[in-house]
């Protein structure tokens, strides 16, 4: 839904449009274009409106909690981040390496939840605009509308999800809100007959995956002017690798290039991380804006998730996702230095990683480990803690401090969405610029907009952690549009007029 009213900007009156909300993305967000009267874009802006603050709701709460309760950030990543907080409670123990058995059942875990967000996100939420177009009839952009049209696609994507799901159920006991890592390891594992249900339907689940990589690689090549062009910024990276850079979800350290392909840093210890970002807090939005410390604000920000793994890897180790990987760098209209800025290949990134995934999950299925009864160690207790996961939207801390009580007293979360937040806005200011800027606005111009915040499969729920107090801008305006009286409340709570 759009909405539009006056405002002033150097005298000259600009129309107001709002996307309110944005649909098909998990939580709320708005985007705002000021526009002249030639219906020219002033500014563009993406809005989180929505405050859900868990790093003050987690303080005062015994650490061993921490799993448990961040889970309900949201109900999309639950597991993403039940296991960046059991990394962290993992160092609270002293437990800094776990039994074989503990980590490959958080690794099937973990592999469990980024197929079935993927599958979640490309099949339910995107695909309707890339197989119907993105100004067609809004009555069929929707996953009943791909069943109607795209029958057996609609279903395959459907039954990825469930499998995704049910590795969860069978990890956790839920596949929502379940429960599985503990301090220092899991609490179970798995039994034969679990593992053969599994085992049933995992050559389906492969073949499906390739047939995903396929339809999104045939689409983007369909029309590679486009979608080289569309949303598409030039921006670094940020992510984990393995020690041979191999793309990594659970475990690796932290690997940033620059807009230019410059190293930043690499394979560094996720364990000093706020040695490398920082955050800058705007007052527009309840959003942070991360960005790397050496480069500053203006040129630090960069970009997560499954285009910036698939992007700055070396390699990946299962045999499939390998081959999708080099023909997705070899074809996807990669830059100067071997790095694709397409914001739409996100799509085709996300499947090289479901493909990924289920391959993984095969190959941990035929390890007896998983059915191991040795799950959990300790060492020696510590009062700080950080976790760091590849999550499906990108690289996720959780970073806790603990009293000798085991109280939590601070704790600080960097979201992977909160890390695209900058890339947001800037691929939303450039389909604003090339595609309705002149334009008469039409609902199918407006998703154009929309189009490019899904791109990046936004969890704008987990995202707004803003630490301490949060700005504040309130205008008072006459009828025209006048600016009659401002009063700022910047991060300290401190007001300004």
């Amino acid at each position: 839904m759009s909405t539009t009213d006056q405002q002033a900007s150097n005298s000259k009156p600009l129309r107001r449009v709002v996307i309110d909300p944005v649909s098909r993305v998990e939580g709320h967000g708005k985007v705002t274009l000021l526009l002249d009267e030639n219906n020219h874009v002033a500014q563009a802006r993406l809005h989180i409106v929505e405050f859900r603050g868990f790093e003050r709701f987690i303080q005062g709460r015994p650490y061993w909690e921490l799993p448990v309760l961040v889970q309900r950030l949201c109900g999309i990543c639950p597991v993403s981040h039940h296991l960046a907080a059991a990394k962290a409670i993992d160092q609270l123990v002293g437990a800094d390496q776990l039994t074989p058995s503990a980590e490959k059942l958080r690794r099937l875990l973990h592999f469990g939840q980024v197929l079935q967000s993927h599958a979640l996100h490309f099949f339910y939420l995107a695909s309707p605009d890339l197989l119907f177009g993105f100004s067609s009839d809004k009555s069929k952009r929707n996953i009943l509308g791909l069943l109607a049209d795209y029958p057996e696609l609609s279903m395959q994507g459907i039954k990825l999800r469930k499998f995704g799901q049910e590795v969860i159920r069978l990890v956790t006991g839920k596949r929502i809100h379940g429960t599985g890592a503990i301090a220092g390891g899991m609490n179970k594992s798995l039994t034969p007959d679990e593992v053969n249900y599994l085992l049933n339907d995992i050559d389906d689940v492969i073949e499906w995956s390739k047939a995903a990589v396929q339809l999104v690689a045939d689409i983007h090549l369909s029309d590679v002017p486009f979608n080289n062009e569309f949303a598409t910024i030039k921006s670094g990276f940020m992510g984990l690798t393995g020690d041979s850079g191999e793309l990594e979800l659970y475990h690796g350290g932290l690997r940033g290039i620059d807009r230019n392909g410059h190293s930043v840093f690499d394979h560094f210890d996720y364990q000093n991380y706020h040695q490398v970002i920082h955050e800058e807090v705007k007052p527009w939005t309840y959003m942070k804006f991360p960005f790397f410390e050496s480069l500053g604000v203006d040129d630090g920000w960069y970009r997560v998730g499954p285009l910036a793994r698939v992007n700055l890897c070396d390699l990946i180790t299962t045999p499939a996702a390998e081959q999708a990987r080099v023909a997705f760098k070899a074809q996807a209209g990669a830059d100067a230095v071997g790095m694709v800025q397409s914001s739409l290949a996100f799509h085709w990134a996300r499947m090289i990683e479901i493909l990924h995934c289920a391959e993984s999950i095969k190959a941990l299925l035929h390890d007896p480990d998983l059915q191991g009864n040795d799950l959990v160690v300790t060492g020696e207790k510590r009062l700080e803690g950080i976790g760091v996961i590849e999550a499906p939207r990108g690289t996720l801390f959780h970073h806790y401090e603990i009293n000798e009580d085991d109280i939590v007293t601070k704790a600080n979360l960097i979201v992977s969405t909160t890390s695209n937040n900058q890339a947001m806005n800037e691929s939303v200011r450039q389909v604003a610029a090339r595609y309705l800027d002149g334009q008469e606005l039409t609902e199918g111009l407006l998703n154009y907009i929309e189009v490019a915040i899904r791109a990046y499969d936004p969890c704008l729920s987990c995202a707004t952690h803003a630490l301490g107090k949060m700005p504040l801008q309130v205008e008072l305006r006459d009828v025209e549009g006048k600016l009659l009286q401002q009063l700022v409340k910047n991060s300290q709570g401190e007001v300004s007029g």
